[in-house]
């Protein structure tokens, strides 16, 4: 008997209760594990009816692209700070995916449709939300843990930005990490969706894998770019914890 929605998030909430996972602040993932299960089911089933309707008209779909590129900036900004700089988190999020779309627009890789469009669209975002919060979060960990360090690089006459980036570098690049595994161990441990669902569509094995390494590489280079963006606004102090200018005074 295949377990329903509810008792899936009801057994993540548990294991993740059992085993005390925290949060920066001291509290319990367990309940944002069951939000956050039953969040995904009320949006997949919202746009699985709005999809038909957004992708025959261009209105709509730059509308429902916006709405998807909003989401992503509130969602990382708030997770790398809790003060008003998180909205600096729309720049490497805007910057990550949109000229990688535009070149394979331009190329004719990705077709010019609203149904190819928002899949694509929404793969770079999320991939470039993920690295942006990731890079934000180790970036601004570090320079708290090692402020003495910072402090020292200023005394010996470092300017602001490079003292932040001689720390936080190292940290910030680790948010490529995920992105690189995943496109070194294609294939061999996983079978991403777009080569799965090309598959299940009809499509030919030598269709999907193209179509699937070209998703990983435009992935790659977005999350590059946005990792890259995330680490110069901190450095630059514009991206900050504690209500101040910069993550380090």
């Amino acid at each position: 008997m295949v377990p329903s929605a509810n008792q899936s998030f009801r057994s993540r909430e548990r294991v993740a209760a059992f085993a005390s996972l925290t949060r920066d602040d001291g509290r319990g993932y367990a309940r944002s594990v069951l939000v956050a299960g039953g969040r995904a089911v009320v949006q997949l089933a919202a746009v699985s009816f709005l999809i038909g309707w957004v992708v025959g008209s261009w209105a709509a779909l730059a509308g429902f692209l916006l709405v998807m590129y909003a989401v992503a900036v509130w969602t990382a900004g708030r997770r790398i700070t809790d003060n008003g700089s998180w909205r600096w988190a729309a720049v490497p999020i805007g910057a990550g995916p949109v000229p990688v779309l535009a070149a394979v627009l331009a190329t004719g890789l990705v077709p010019a449709r609203g149904i190819t469009l928002i899949p694509v669209a929404g793969i770079l975002i999320g991939g470039s939300l993920t690295a942006t919060a990731l890079a934000g979060r180790r970036a601004l960990e570090e320079l708290t843990t090692r402020r003495g360090e910072v402090e020292a690089a200023l005394a010996l006459g470092l300017p602001p930005r490079e003292a932040r980036l001689e720390i936080a570098r190292p940290a910030a690049s680790g948010a490529l990490i995920p992105g690189l595994d995943q496109t070194r161990t294609v294939g061999l441990v996983t079978l991403p969706g777009a080569f799965v669902g090309m598959l299940l569509g009809g499509a030919s094995p030598a269709q999907a894998g193209a179509v699937q390494l070209f998703v990983l590489l435009a992935l790659l280079a977005a999350q590059t770019v946005a990792v890259a963006l995330t680490l110069e606004l901190v450095a630059r102090g514009l991206l900050s914890r504690g209500g101040q200018p910069s993550a380090v005074t």
